[in-house]
């Protein structure tokens, strides 16, 4: 089988050629963006509630409702952004606004934020830590999870865009970091044709992961040494392009898929149903390709209690086509994505489980509030919260 596609990312040492400089002037560097918002969250220690996008990481949702109840509004990734109306905050409360897939629009959070000074705004780059929103971001705070979109082990970055106060890392570096960049090393040597064994890095892979989860500590001496060599904007110059490349070479509507949209970070497609979806996920992973999801949402679970967030969660997935992909990578994926077979896909439209009241959202820990609603590998799985 050629090389896999996707999965977690491996160290490149041919990767160290600077570009120019990215990190903001003034932040602070934790090892997981989640860790990086929980700091945050017990600084301003808000006397109202954490207002979160609908379409997120649930488990990012969980670990930041045992710090402040939370509320849900709608932001979806394929009608239009978030819905501002649907964010009832109020003075003391703090509103994270998501830049999902890099596709929204910040003039949207720049007039919302005018219009409610007493609201903290965090603004979550996760997706498109370069983009020309984060570079230019006006809000109170920002930051991103640097390893999703760069080859770190870690990495949660926190600045200040209006440079008010940040919270610093706290403890020693998280071991998750140590055991993630054994697994990317080893994996370099896997991709070479070197005698390592998968299910080794695999291992670590999911060791690390586990461990790293929301950690508060500082982002490894590995990833803050390597940031700054790293030509991040041309590494996000080439995804934009694979993705761009990608998405020209799909037709935009099948039986198997319709093409959500293709932009700095990687491509996603919408399957008509959840086992559609799956189908996929199995066809690809058989040939090497290892696709995320953003992200699965459990209703009887931690969910956004906004249903067509949770049924959009439960159709799509999203293509790596990332800086890692070479032309030959991006035409292997056009021709493994073209040759799904569509009789896997069941045109039926599953039926829907019926919408929680937000009451049932959360734990009582969690608050939800009245809207959000106004109308892995070698089995795939969610991308890592953190």
């Amino acid at each position: 089988m050629p090389p896999e596609i996707g999965s977690e990312f491996h160290w490149d040492a041919s990767l160290v050629s600077p570009g120019a400089p990215f990190l903001p002037g003034r932040h602070e560097l934790f090892a997981t963006g989640s860790g990086a918002l929980r700091a945050l969250l017990r600084m301003l220690r808000p006397h109202g509630r954490l207002h979160l996008p609908s379409y997120f990481c649930m488990g990012v949702a969980e670990l930041l409702a045992a710090e402040v109840p939370i509320a849900f509004y709608r932001h979806l990734p394929d009608d239009g952004g978030p819905r501002l109306p649907a964010v009832r905050a109020a003075a003391g409360d703090v509103v994270l606004a998501q830049n999902l897939f890099g596709r929204d629009d910040p003039a949207v959070w720049r007039a919302w934020m005018r219009d409610h000074p007493g609201v903290v705004v965090v603004e979550d780059h996760s997706h498109d830590p370069l983009s020309a929103w984060a570079r230019t971001s006006e809000a109170p705070y920002a930051m991103a999870s640097l390893r999703k979109t760069l080859p770190v082990p870690d990495g949660g970055l926190l600045w200040s865009p209006q440079s008010r106060e940040l919270p610093a890392p706290a403890g020693d570096g998280s071991a998750g970091a140590q055991l993630k960049l054994a697994a990317m090393v080893l994996k370099s040597a896997w991709l070479a044709g070197r005698p390592v064994a998968k299910d080794a890095f695999r291992a670590l892979q999911q060791r690390g992961e586990q461990t790293l989860l929301g950690s508060s500590a500082p982002a490894s001496a590995f990833t803050a040494a390597v940031l700054p060599l790293l030509d991040a904007p041309a590494l996000r110059d080439r995804a934009v392009a694979n993705a761009a490349a990608l998405a020209a070479a799909l037709p935009p509507v099948t039986a198997a898929w319709r093409v959500l949209g293709a932009g700095s970070f990687r491509l996603q497609l919408v399957c008509p149903t959840e086992a559609g979806r799956d189908a996929l996920l199995r066809h690809l992973a058989a040939h090497g390709i290892y696709a995320p999801v953003h992200w699965r949402q459990d209703r009887g679970g931690v969910w956004s209690g906004d249903g067509k967030a949770a049924g959009l969660a439960a159709r799509m997935l999203t293509v790596p086509a990332d800086h890692r992909c070479t032309p030959a990578d991006v035409h292997r994926l056009t021709a493994v994505l073209r040759a799904f077979p569509a009789a896997l896909v069941r045109p039926a439209v599953l039926a829907s489980p019926a919408v929680l009241s937000p009451s049932a959202a959360l734990a009582s820990s969690a608050a939800p509030s009245s809207e959000p609603a106004p109308s892995s590998e070698p089995a795939p799985s969610s991308e890592p919260v953190s």
